[in-house]
């Protein structure tokens, strides 16, 4: 009798195993794990956007802050020679200036580089509307730009700055007042990368921060 039921009890559960292997119990929540399962697919979010990367690509690095750069000193020809460089190069005329190298003799209240006559003169009529006395700036390294007033110190060329600051003026700047036959220093204010570039090989001199 045990024999009997022993048998019967390992046929019922062979059956049972063939029909969870088979997945016919796969309706009421029995059955084998395939990996196949539509639910599966179900839980993916838009599989077929995946892509993958090709080796070593990377986001581009952003391009580096502008910055200011000199070269020099450079003596009078060759400070000539380049300003000529630079203007036939096509170079903003607002993106460099040339200064002294040496103690300066004087300080300067400076408007400039303007890109023309035409620039200058709008500037001029800007001033006068502000009762500010302007003379155009007569140092080649300097012009066309113009002048605010001319201090023997920094420090009072600096005083005047600030007042007329408070009378509007916004955009001047004290800046050495070029010696005639002294060394001068080429200065890029606010150079991006390929500025910077452009005008060193045009200097034939490095560049170094200010």
């Amino acid at each position: 009798m045990l024999a009997r039921n022993a048998a019967l009890l390992l046929l019922v559960a062979n059956g049972a195993y063939f029909a969870w292997s088979q997945g016919y119990l796969a309706p009421v929540g029995l059955g084998p794990d395939t990996g196949r399962e539509p639910q599966r697919l179900e839980q993916q979010i838009r599989p077929e956007a995946l892509r993958v990367a090709p080796a070593g690509s990377v986001a581009a690095a952003p391009p580096a802050p502008a910055a200011c750069w000199q070269a020099g000193p450079f003596d009078a020809a060759r400070a000539e020679a380049l300003r000529a460089a630079l203007q036939a190069a096509g170079v903003p005329a607002t993106a460099w200036t040339m200064e002294a190298a040496g103690p300066p003799a004087r300080w300067i209240v400076y408007l400039g580089r303007y890109a023309d006559a035409e620039a200058l003169e709008k500037q001029r009529a800007e001033l006068r509307a502000l009762r500010v006395d302007t003379a155009p700036v007569a140092q080649p390294a300097l012009a066309p730009g113009l002048s605010l007033g001319v201090f023997s110190t920094q420090a009072a060329a600096q005083q005047h700055l600030a007042q007329l600051g408070e009378r509007g003026v916004r955009t001047a700047r004290v800046v050495a007042e070029p010696r005639a036959d002294g060394p001068v220093l080429l200065r890029l204010p606010a150079a991006d990368a390929a500025l910077r570039e452009r005008v060193q090989a045009l200097a034939a001199r490095p560049l170094n921060p200010c």
